[in-house]
């Protein structure tokens, strides 16, 4: 049972052979190591680590059960933007009517989706979330696709279908892959979207398109690996390591590569636990964070008691594309054995880093006669580290040496402060060939652990990876029991596992995770559950001597002269404080994808946590900018008190949000069938009922498709569940909320003529909803200008504007710790806590997700840049603020340390949680352990906060708390974006 694992970074090239039979030794069956500078030709550097361990150790290729492989080949490319192996990629999108407002591409960077993009077709067919048909496979439509494809010489196809998650049966994805290989013949790569990443189309269609441009240079690459294998006589199976830390084969990673990107972290981290013995720890029911510091930079992350590494969030950019598939939570900083060591004589300050010399250490570096103070020098000066020759670094004087290491200790600390969970002292793993330079002791530390052969601590990983099993789905509970249906996950969880090469009586499942839908009429959940096992040897395939022999030799992986693009590096760093809104001379404000963007960044954070993600509205207005329309902001001074605009909004969960998004025609069908039963000829614009979250977006991308513009309020200045707590049905004027429309984008739409009481709209509404698939486009009697401005919020897209500029303005600065201030500057408010969220309670009723997140203090040694500012108030250090919602942020209560409980604010002022490291809004789905958040409180309009119907119907009682309103501060009227930069 000899293992061999070789991690190909981008300095060195580590490897080790393995013992899986004498684990239980103190050098976890280690029997040989290598490291060196990673080739250009990276088969050649395998082959060389690979020759020199089983040299080393003895042994004959024939006793080599296994080689993995860990690589970061294929996302270089990608993040290199390399035209030489990148391919044009064609999409399909399986959706009927929907998202084509949304188009594939829309958010990729201009230079990567120059080289990619190749072609976009749209065919029939996907599922709705509860596992009913959109509609029928388009399949001429599929023959019809293939046809343009092939005439445009693109070999390398996504096939994307809206919930195509959840098909079982391979009646949409599968099918369609089947008919291209068919038209398309062989040479045809095919890539389903389901076999890549998890529920969120556009991000998992991201993921795809990737996966796809990258496939031939991940098969000539894999063929290249086996090559280098026949030439060590190895015939032994070979693997790749995945992102979480699992293996796959050789195969499977020629045809998904993506899952390979984020390998090396994940590898240097699951090393290190087996070095470490953690598995054989009786505390391994703890978490342990790994420090992973090599020859550039220090990668922090955090070991599960599972074993693996704790996940990144939903969202992952990769080149600046936005993706969905697993990578390890890290934080990195510029510290490693190769960094730059400075003393400035004038002000005493000594500074290691950020920049590094890199693999050019044994050349620049002092110790080995170079002319570069380097942390490493440090160390040896230290007496903690024996390379090189000390007596080049006698000039070092032992208070340079003391400063330099008091920075590298300062560094250290505070990076693995920001990614503890607990205030307890953490267990750390230090690792990697630069982990000379970290000292014996760090604060907030407890224990530090250096394990044997550190250095390839990332082919340890790789070597011993294991193999996973996972299902992500969205299950229907109504008569169902919860319990019951995890438990079948499970078994098809370890199912899965087992097929892909686990050892059936060693696999186990080590993550569930329940994630409950929101706005639901029926029971829904989405359930992830993922299963491990030992790899198994038993109908493990190797390398076929006759396969090896069909790989011609020019088809192996070289390094010509690349030529990559750099147009991307080379822009110029955007001002946000010296960007200027357009206004025309007709006053008409006239969007930028800018404007667009720090408007999506305000209305999330007026969400209050609710509302739905802004992201996917604000790509589609971006795509009618691109395509030449027009999205015009007008200020209600300049339009007749008579002139009627429509309220439209999209009803609905975001869960489907995320997948079926508008086509383009259920808006417009929703008002087309109000204004015929109203008997309205035309209106001079839209509004929005709310103007927190994405319906804040909403009425501009309808008023761009229908080339009228969109009036700057709302009706309410925030996000509210209910159609009836807008301000107009609050009091309680005629049309408040009635006649109404709602259409789907497949044809079926209704009007609601009268309703009992307001209540009674959301309630009907809803129930229809859900039989059009849970989302929905809503229409609502139009109001006259003078209507909205008496009975709603003005200047509320300015105000959002505003808010999005204030975060972009400090992002800019590197100064997020003044997102608060910012902020405040535009809308009276206050900063509540902040600190890092220890636990979240979610339950769905009446499909509502009610529940609560809690919000530890942040300890002295936890505090950072971003936590110091005058805007933040005092508490002691054991407080605890805990945040109840029903979809939006309901209130904010300081459970303090002697036992007593203050409410800080409720609603109908805004709560909103921040992400510290990013000023982004967090919306409740986004919720999860570890973050380190900043809790804001602004305050509402005082339609809301100085009148009794707005208490009545928008405080806490409404949402069944008894407790008093508190105010988060005086509330600040929004300026106009209109006045402050158009004509007078």
């Amino acid at each position: 049972m000899l293992r061999i694992g070789v991690d190909v970074g981008g300095t060195n090239t580590d490897g080790v052979l393995i013992d899986v039979r004498r684990t239980a030794e103190a050098d976890r069956g280690i029997l040989a190591s290598f490291k060196s500078p990673t080739t250009p030709n990276v088969s050649e550097g395998i082959e060389a680590a690979v020759r020199t361990v089983m040299e080393e150790a003895k042994v004959s290729p024939s006793q080599i059960t296994s080689l993995t492989i860990g690589t970061t080949h294929f996302i270089n490319a990608v993040l290199e933007q390399d035209a030489r192996r990148l391919k044009k990629v064609a999409v399909i999108r399986i959706c009927g009517p929907y998202t084509q407002q949304c188009p594939p591409f829309v958010d990729f960077p201009p230079e990567l989706r120059g080289i990619m993009e190749g072609h976009v077709g749209y065919v029939d067919g996907g599922l709705q979330i509860d596992g009913s048909v959109i509609l029928p496979l388009g399949e001429e439509q599929v023959v019809a696709q293939c046809k343009e494809i092939k005439a445009k010489g693109i070999n390398n196809v996504v096939l994307v279908g809206v919930f195509s998650n959840l098909d079982t049966e391979g009646r949409y994805e599968q099918r369609a892959r089947d008919i291209v290989l068919k038209e398309m013949g062989e040479g045809t790569n095919v890539v389903c979207s389901s076999d890549v990443g998890q529920i969120g189309l556009l991000e998992r269609e991201n993921a795809s398109i990737l996966n796809a441009s990258i496939l031939t240079f991940a098969q000539r690459t894999m063929r290249g690996f086996k090559r280098a294998m026949h030439r060590l006589n190895l015939s032994c199976p070979l693997y790749l390591t995945q992102n979480d830390g699992t293996l796959t084969t050789a195969a499977k990673a020629a045809a998904l590569p993506i899952r390979t990107f984020a390998s090396g972290q994940t590898n240097s981290m699951r090393g290190a636990s087996y070095l470490a013995g953690l598995d054989l720890r009786k505390d391994s029911n703890k978490s342990i964070i790994v420090c992973d510091l090599g020859g550039t930079t220090c990668d922090i992350g955090v070991l599960l008691p599972s074993g693996f590494p704790r996940q990144a969030a939903a969202y992952i950019e990769v080149g600046g594309v936005r993706t969905s598939f697993s990578m390890p939570d890290l934080l990195s900083i510029g510290l490693g054995g190769g960094s730059r060591v400075r003393h400035d004589a004038a002000t005493g300050k000594t500074t290691v880093g950020p920049d590094s010399v890199g693999h050019f250490i044994t050349r620049d570096a002092k110790v080995f006669g170079g002319d570069v103070l380097t942390a490493t020098d440090i160390a040896v000066a230290l007496g903690r580290a024996d390379v090189g020759d000390a007596l080049k670094i006698s000039d070092v004087t032992p208070e340079l040496a003391a400063a330099a290491q008091s920075s590298i200790k300062k560094q250290l600390e505070t990076v693995i402060d920001r990614m503890k969970t607990t205030p307890e002292d953490a267990t750390v793993l230090m690792v990697g060939g630069g982990s000379i330079i970290a000292p014996d002791s760090l604060e907030g530390v407890g224990e530090i652990l250096r394990p044997p052969f550190f250095g390839v601590a990332n082919a340890v990983g790789a070597a011993m990876a294991k193999v996973a099993g996972e299902v992500d789905t969205i299950e229907i509970l109504e008569g169902r029991q919860l319990d019951e249906v995890v438990e079948t996950i499970k078994k098809s969880a370890i199912a899965r596992a087992i097929a892909a090469g686990a050892d059936a009586s060693k696999v186990s499942v080590v993550d569930v995770q329940n994630l409950p839908v929101t706005y639901i009429q029926f029971q829904a959940t989405r359930l992830i559950v993922k299963a491990t096992g030992e790899l198994s040897m038993e109908g493990a395939s190797g390398i076929g001597q006759d396969d090896i022999k069909m790989i011609p030799e020019e088809d192996e992986e070289l390094e010509p002269p690349k030529e990559v693009l750099k147009k991307a590096n080379q822009m110029e760093k955007f001002d946000p404080l010296s960007y200027k809104p357009f206004v025309n001379e007709h006053r008409e404000w006239l969007l930028s994808e800018t404007d667009l963007e720090w408007i999506a960044d305000g209305s999330y954070v007026l969400g209050t946590g609710g509302g739905g993600s802004p992201y996917s509205p604000m790509l589609m207005c971006k795509e009618l900018l691109r395509k030449g329309k027009a999205l015009k902001i007008v200020d209600p001074v300049d339009v007749p008190a008579d002139m009627l605009f429509m309220r439209t909004c999209f009803m609905g969960s975001p869960s489907v949000s995320m997948e079926r998004m508008p086509g383009g025609n259920e808006m417009p069908a929703a008002m087309e069938a109000l204004k015929t039963h109203m008997g309205i000829t035309e209106v001079a614009g839209t509004i929005t009922d709310e103007i927190g979250g994405g319906n804040g977006i909403a009425p501009i991308l309808v008023s761009g498709n229908l080339g009228i513009v969109t009036l700057d309020c709302d009706l309410l200045g925030r996000a509210f569940p209910n159609l009836d707590q807008s301000l107009p049905a609050v009091f309680g004027i005629e049309n408040a909320v009635t006649p109404c429309a709602m259409a789907d984008g497949v044809g079926n739409s209704l009007v609601m003529h009268t309703a009992k009481e307001p209540k009674s709209v959301e309630t009907v509404l809803r129930n229809v909803c859900t039989t059009m698939g849970s989302m929905a486009a809503v229409a609502v009697s139009p109001l006259t200008r003078k209507q909205i401005q008496d009975y709603g919020v003005t200047y509320s897209v300015s105000q959002s504007w505003r808010i999005g500029r204030a975060i972009a303005v400090c992002r800019s600065n590197n100064d997020m710790k003044a997102v608060p201030s910012a902020i405040f500057k535009e809308q009276g408010g206050k900063c509540l806590f902040i600190g890092k969220i220890v636990d979240v309670k979610r339950e769905v009723r009446a499909g509502w997700t009610w529940g609560e997140v809690t919000i530890a203090a942040l300890q002295d040694d936890e505090q950072d840049e971003t936590t110091k500012d005058s805007a933040i108030p005092i508490y002691g250090p054991n407080d605890i603020l805990r945040i109840p919602f029903q979809n939006e942020n309901i209130a904010a209560y300081l459970d303090k340390a002697d036992g007593t409980r203050e409410i800080l604010t409720s609603v109908p002022d805004l709560v909103s949680v921040l992400d510290s490291q990013s000023g982004s809004n967090l919306g409740t789905p986004e919720y999860r352990y570890g973050l380190r958040v900043t809790v804001i409180a602004l305050a509402a309009d005082e339609k809301w906060t100085k009148t009794p119907q707005g208490l009545l119907n928008g405080g806490p009682t409404r949402f069944g708390y008894d407790i008093p309103f508190v105010t988060a501060g005086k509330h600040r009227m929004p300026v106009s974006v209109i006045k402050e930069y158009g004509p007078n």
